[in-house]
């Protein structure tokens, strides 16, 4: 059975950072793509970024380019998003989830696996 954990997210001021964890169970990264997703109070979900672990291709919202990386530890079978120079408009629930086989961008319709979410609040 495939899960996901998020953790690492909270409070933190506009400028500032946080890691975010994502613990996998039950599958191989190898096989698989892992999306991290977003989704603020009355919006739709999005896509922030996602990696193949097969091949390590990655992609990034046109938002969070050049502040957000996304990384795999295999020897901890988690997943990670290194979020620098957040932003208000940053906040929202941040959700990983897993799809067998490739991923090519970050639709959330593609994800059969999900994780609880774990809240970021960025405040100004």
């Amino acid at each position: 059975e495939v899960q996901l954990v998020e953790s690492g997210g909270g409070l933190v001021q506009v400028g500032g950072s946080l890691r975010l964890s994502c613990a996998a169970s039950g599958f191989r990264f190898d096989d698989y793509g892992i999306g991290w997703f977003r989704q603020a109070p009355g919006k739709e979900r999005e896509g922030v970024s996602c990696i193949n672990g097969r091949d390590g291709t990655i992609n990034y919202a046109d938002s969070v380019k050049s502040r957000f990386t996304i990384a795999i530890d295999n020897a901890k079978n988690t997943v990670y998003l290194q979020m620098n120079s957040l932003k208000p408009e940053d906040t929202a629930v941040y959700y990983c989830a897993a799809r067998e086989g490739t991923v090519v961008a970050g639709r959330p319709a593609d994800f059969g696996s999900w994780g609880q979410g774990t809240q970021v609040t960025v405040s100004s």
